[in-house]
């Protein structure tokens, strides 16, 4: 087990949705870093004790490492704010990470100076070691479990998507991608072709497992999402996690289409439509066979994929 200590903001919340997180063992709620002992939930709301709302998060590292935890966390805070989180201000709501073991701090730092990337105001996240933790009291641990109606102002929901670590599957460039592709996969992948209906080897193929990027091996759609559509293409209702696509107007061939392209490789999968099945939210990824490869579950053994098959088919 592995230990790392988050503020974010109402500890309600982040306490729920951290509990969510698949390999997280458990979330404690409590008061950190601050310069009184053994505050009382009162005494942390009048501000002057330093401590802030803090969520102890234990969690399993043969399963879930510290760089995806803190994505996780990303998800649900503003982290360019000062004592403020959604509508709760003071300086109990600042955001924080608190570490016990120095070696994580360069780790840390590290993904912080990364997530800057994304943002165009500093990001304001306290990095420091843990100074106090104490666990607050009862009635706040698991507090939406006692209280579904209870004040939250995360959306829980986001711990159950999967995390696609960008850094895993970097984007050959074209040379190696000539050696690497077929003829067809590169016409389909760099150049937007259409390959034939009903003559491509995914079209009604339904074994279980991911469909990843041919030119990255990025994890794309599962197939869990996959669904006969009849029209002779791989079809499916989303995306694995909607970081891995994007879409763009696509106007040839006389007609306004939305095209989807790999996040990483940038390259042409196929396009998505309107007609799929409504229990499932109506949409269609209709995706090109030449520019995914599927990989089996029981071949899911790879360190990129280890962790998928953990959370697609064991969650």
């Amino acid at each position: 087990m592995k230990r790392i200590y988050l503020a974010g903001g109402c500890f309600w919340g982040l306490e729920a949705y951290m509990a969510k997180v698949l390999g997280v063992i458990e979330a404690v709620s409590g008061y950190g870093n601050g310069n009184t002992e053994n505050p009382s939930y009162e005494e942390v709301c009048r501000g002057n004790t330093g401590h802030a709302e803090t969520v102890r998060v234990d969690y399993d590292p043969e399963i879930i490492d510290l760089e995806t935890v803190l994505n996780y966390y990303f998800k649900v805070i503003d982290p360019t704010t000062i004592d403020r989180q959604g509508a709760d201000i003071g300086s109990q709501y600042r955001t924080g990470i608190f570490f016990m073991d120095k070696e994580e701090e360069p780790l840390i730092r590290r993904f912080i100076s990364e997530k800057q990337k994304s943002y165009q105001l500093p990001i304001r996240v306290v990095v420091e070691p843990l100074k106090a933790f104490y666990i607050a009291e009862a009635y706040h641990q698991k507090y939406l479990e006692k209280n579904p109606r209870g004040y939250c102002h995360i959306n829980l929901s986001l711990a159950m998507e999967p995390i696609i670590e960008a850094g895993l599957y970097p984007a050959p460039d074209q040379t190696a991608l000539k050696n690497q592709l077929t003829a067809l996969q590169m016409s389909v992948t760099q150049e937007s072709a259409t390959e034939r209906p009903f003559e491509n080897p995914y079209w009604n193929h339904f074994e279980k497992g991911i469909y990843v990027d041919v030119t990255t091996g990025e994890p794309l759609f599962s197939s869990l999402d996959k669904f006969n559509s009849e029209c002779g293409w791989p079809s499916f209702s989303k995306p694995i996690s909607k970081e891995v696509v994007f879409e763009v107007v696509d106007y040839s061939h006389g007609m306004e289409r939305i095209e989807v392209r790999s996040r990483i490789g940038n390259a042409h999968l196929g396009h998505v439509f309107k007609d799929g099945p409504k229990i499932t939210g109506g949409l269609r990824y209709c995706i090109n066979s030449a520019a995914l490869k599927f990989i089996p579950v029981n071949e899911m053994s790879d360190p990129r994929y280890k962790y998928l098959k953990s959370f697609l088919f064991q969650h």
